[in-house]
């Protein structure tokens, strides 16, 4: 893996947050209606002096560069702003909400990756039935929308058999992974399947292809070629799509948390939305990009690093 190609990488990921923290602090600015009265809370007959005094806190009269370099340079220094809804600094409100997002994703994120990568390899090298059968179930999770998934793993797992909690999450190690085990279910079905699927595709390629054969003929033991040949050629569009799959948990992250009474920084941006509190959803937003485009930079640095072939086409 080449300087060049980690550079390219890292200023790819730089531009990429520029240009969504533009874009972030533009649609304040395209809101219908004086910005700070959205960020006083939409009252009708908001204090003009409270009003004068946000114009001049969040920069709303500076020209549109001026005021998102002080809002976004702030961000890079930690400093987000205060919440005038909560009545508190913003980045206290996401340190403080921040673990519980992070604890779903990680768990949900095992689940993609053990189980979707396990299913599809399991189906390409057993095939008949087994593949089939596999093919059929995750060709299914992957439409089953989060909503749907949560409501029915509640229908059954909490109200037919109670074997979970399904609010909040829980204390000490024990009580949190009882408490996340559906929403992270919930999360991760969808993007099981699809990791199953493309993992069942690329172990399927890589068992027809021609240096697999010759191994074969040589008289190279059976789990020795499925190790060296198949699944260390398979690794990498399987971890494309891992990570992937990871990066869009993120995404999707409010879904399971605002089903399952989860504090984290999903609920928190959409009750920030609710109640118009645009100082929460422009830092949670520009957050949940910079987690978004970290991922996927550090997936493509591994992949690179498990195959050199893909950064030199990169780097075309």
């Amino acid at each position: 893996m080449s300087p060049s190609f980690v550079a390219g990488r890292i200023a790819t990921l730089a531009v990429t947050v520029v240009i969504a923290g533009l874009a972030i602090h533009g649609a304040l600015m395209l809101a219908p209606g004086d910005p700070a009265t959205l960020l006083v809370g939409g009252a009708r007959k908001p204090d003009p002096a409270v009003l004068a005094r946000i114009h001049r806190d969040y920069h709303l009269d500076d020209p549109f560069l001026q005021g998102w370099w002080h809002w976004f340079s702030g961000c890079l220094h930690g400093d987000f702003g205060k919440s005038l809804v909560y009545r508190d600094s913003v980045g206290h409100l996401i340190g403080s909400r921040a673990g519980d997002t992070f604890a779903l994703v990680g768990y949900a994120a095992v689940l993609v990756i053990v189980l979707g990568t396990a299913a599809g390899t399991l189906a390409a090298l057993r095939g008949g039935r087994t593949e089939a059968l596999v093919t059929t179930a995750t060709a299914s999770a992957m439409a089953v929308p989060t909503f749907i998934m949560a409501v029915l793993l509640i229908w059954v797992f909490a109200v037919q058999l109670p074997w979970f909690p399904v609010y909040g999450t829980g204390s000490g190690f024990t009580g949190t992974l009882a408490h996340l085990t559906l929403p992270a279910i919930a999360l991760a079905v969808s993007w099981i399947g699809y990791v199953a699927q493309v993992t069942r595709a690329a172990v399927r390629a890589e068992l027809r292809a021609e240096h697999v054969e010759t191994a074969r003929s040589r008289g190279v033991p059976e789990s020795v070629v499925i190790r060296r040949h198949v699944l260390r050629n398979a690794s990498g569009p399987v971890l494309a799509v891992s990570g992937v799959g990871v990066a869009g948990l993120i995404a999707t992250t409010a879904v399971a948390e605002q089903a399952f009474g989860i504090g984290g920084l999903g609920a928190l941006m959409i009750d920030a939305a609710a109640k118009q509190d645009l100082a929460v959803v422009q830092a949670v937003s520009l957050l949940f990009v910079v987690v978004f485009v970290v991922v996927n930079t550090l997936v493509d640095l591994v992949g690179a690093a498990l195959d050199p072939r893909s950064a030199r086409k990169g780097s075309r």
